[in-house]
């Protein structure tokens, strides 16, 4: 296991000679990475964590996390022990790494017991520079006990919000990790997520002993991600009517809320012709694994998943997330969106949002078992902010940002910047339905969901009207100039200001809270979005966001950017001058990662293809200033490319 990595002069026993820690790990980014420059905080955190400090930090997916640890790794003397909550990725996560020349090993359930023992033997050795192994292994007293046998350059507990008891992604063996400060107290620590509040943010200080740290918060901002919510209709016709206008052919991920939806949804999606594969915790794990390989390993497969799939997900090339049912809050949609567009080019976020999600979360909100006060309202806040996204008339990102604690301007790449809606004054149509279910209670002692009340309001006769008599209603028929579709969604607003409410014991029986008798009393007023279905298309935007193409995006572990001056990716494969040459680059690589047992990014992501696509370099010098060919890569796959751009 002795790679190029290993001769890196180590930051212990570099001479001044060497230019000290700062110079190293720009050297280390250049050689091992193939990128020019950092990005955003990624200099200042590496010399922290090298230096010995230890570290929290909050970075968007595809915003270079990895790097963070992987060059402190490299540079510190040890090996650098990596907390990561996913076994079935830690091999294609160490496949990549040793494409880079690192030497990197993972420990799990998955190796043979010859397997275990040469890595635990390479870590005695000192000979690993990173060591992949799952919270709950890591704390067993024996490969504490290994850890201890070698020497620890540092240890990175990667998708940290999974120490949040509140959180979106909770896993209780992350609760014992903070026993690593104890028993190491020299060794830096850096705990990393791409997404938490301040009270996320303080839990992960708090449980993992790192109130000292020093905190880095880069923007949340995913620029190049394209927010999209329409109401909830027909939604599977929907689904495919956004597959085949926008992204035919294109690997994404589609999340739904229950188990059977995943497999329904994707046998309805094959039968139409899109390769859809579906994706639950309850399959057996050999084909949870096996859909997990083909989505990484093949083109264009889409997965159908409850929020069981995703995290910690390095495929690259992530054209869309969408989401046919509610999200559960702001910070699982941030997360599951953000798996999108890892690369830095152009990507969705579509969502179909309507009046049953609404109902269906406020009734689990009121049915569920929590255990304290305190925690029940944390539910109910991530709840409200969702819903506040959904409904805005603002743009969408600004609104998202925001629940981070982040300042923005309207971004011009969302639904509602597209196209903006209007609203329109809805409070006397809210009166009328407020009074409705009031007038069900009081003179009725009866409970109706939102389906009965609509149609009192509309005067429709059903079998139930007449039965209950309900054209007798003073109500009966006031609501007949408003549709349906209008009627759900003063309904929906209603649910989502909190002015109505699910009540327990029902099947989404509608009732009346104290800020709904303030409406009803006229002391608030009521906004509704009027919907556009079908935003109109965007203009041209550059395939890569403002700032995305500068510096080093990512390492192993997350998407890799474009560099300065030639690495700079060209503006799309469509280019005809370019798009034939980048299809043979891709064809090439596909065959190369199949004969190597490996997923296509780990030869080579997109970006580079894309911009050797665009520069045509004639040498190995001129390819490798291509931002992402790094030694090793130019070594293993240079001349090979250099023969297909120039036959």
């Amino acid at each position: 296991m002795s790679l190029m990595c290993r001769n890196l002069p180590r930051v212990d026993n570099t001479s001044m000679d060497d230019g000290g820690p700062t110079a190293l790990a720009s050297r280390a980014l250049r050689e091992v990475y193939g990128y020019a420059t950092f990005r955003g905080d990624q200099a200042d955190i590496v010399e922290h964590v090298t230096n010995g400090g230890d570290a929290i930090v909050l970075m968007p997916t595809g915003g270079g996390k990895s790097l963070c640890y992987q060059i402190p790794a490299l540079l510190r003397q040890g090996t650098g022990i990596v907390v990561s909550p996913l076994v079935a990725l830690m091999e294609d996560q160490v496949t990549a790494l040793r494409g880079l020349g690192i030497s990197a090993a993972y420990l799990n359930s998955t190796l043979s017991w010859e397997g275990q023992r040469e890595v635990e033997a390479a870590h005695r050795s000192g000979e690993l520079d990173l060591l992949y192994v799952a919270p709950e292994r890591l704390l067993g007293e024996g490969t504490l006990g290994l850890v201890a046998s070698g020497k620890p350059a540092l240890f990175a507990i990667d998708e940290a919000h999974c120490v949040s008891q509140w959180g979106h992604d909770f896993r209780p063996d992350y609760l014992g990790l903070d026993t690593l400060a104890k028993r190491w107290p020299g060794v830096p620590r850096i705990a990393l997520t791409a997404t938490a509040t301040l009270q996320t943010r303080e839990e992960i200080a708090t449980r993992l002993g790192l109130g000292a740290a020093r905190l880095f918060v880069s923007s949340f901002d995913r620029p190049n991600i394209r927010y999209l919510i329409e109401p909830k209709a027909q939604v599977r016709d929907q689904l495919l009517r956004f597959l085949r206008d926008k992204h035919p052919g294109e690997a994404g991920i589609v999340y739904t809320m229950t188990r059977s939806s995943t497999e329904e949804v994707a046998s309805w999606l094959r039968a139409r012709g899109v390769e859809a594969l579906a994706y639950h915790a309850g399959m057996e794990a050999s084909e949870r694994r096996k859909v997990l390989n083909r989505f990484l390993r093949e083109d264009g497969v889409v997965v159908v998943a409850t929020i069981a799939f995703g995290m910690g997900i390095d495929k690259p090339d992530v054209r869309f997330v969408a989401h046919i049912d509610l999200p559960r809050s702001v910070e699982g949609y941030y997360q599951e969106t953000g798996r999108a567009g890892r690369d830095g080019l152009e990507a969705e976020a579509w969502m179909a949002y309507g009046l049953s999600d609404v109902i269906r979360m406020r009734r689990l909100l009121a049915t569920s078992e929590v255990d304290s006060p305190s925690h029940r309202r944390n539910q109910e806040a991530h709840l409200e902010a969702m819903l506040a996204l959904c409904e805005t008339v603002e743009c969408r990102r600004v609104n998202m940002l925001g629940y981070f604690g982040e300042s923005s301007s309207a971004c011009g790449n969302c639904d509602t910047c597209l196209a903006p809606p209007e609203s329109w004054d809805a409070t006397v149509p809210a009166q009328k339905l407020l009074s409705t279910v009031v007038r069900l209670r009081r003179e009725r002692n009866e409970r109706y969901g939102a389906g009965q009340v609509i149609d009192i309001l509309r005067g429709k006769t059903t079998d139930r009207v007449e039965a209950r008599g309900h054209s007798t209603l003073s109500t009966w028929g006031i609501g007949a100039d408003l549709d349906v579709a209008q009627w759900r969604a003063v309904t929906r607003a209603l649910l989502a200001r909190g002015e109505l409410a699910v009540e327990e014991g029902g099947h989404g029986v509608l009732g009346i809270t104290p800020s709904g008798w303030e409406v009803l009393r006229g002391d608030r007023e009521v906004a509704v979005r009027r919907e556009v279905i079908a935003p109109p298309a965007p203009k041209a935007r550059r395939k890569r966001a403002a700032g995305a193409g500068v510096g080093a995006s990512a390492g192993v572990g997350a998407s890799a950017g474009a560099g300065a001056g030639a690495g700079t990716a060209p503006s799309g494969p469509e280019d005809s001058r370019t798009r034939p040459l980048f299809e043979q680059l891709r064809a090439w690589r596909a065959a190369e990662a199949k004969n190597r047992g490996v997923p296509a990014y780990v030869i080579f992501h997109d970006s580079p293809l894309r911009s050797i696509a665009e520069f045509r370099p004639s040498t190995l010098d001129e390819l490798s200033e291509i931002s992402g060919v790094g030694k090793a890569k130019l070594a293993a796959y240079g001349e090979a490319i250099l023969a297909i751009v120039h036959p």
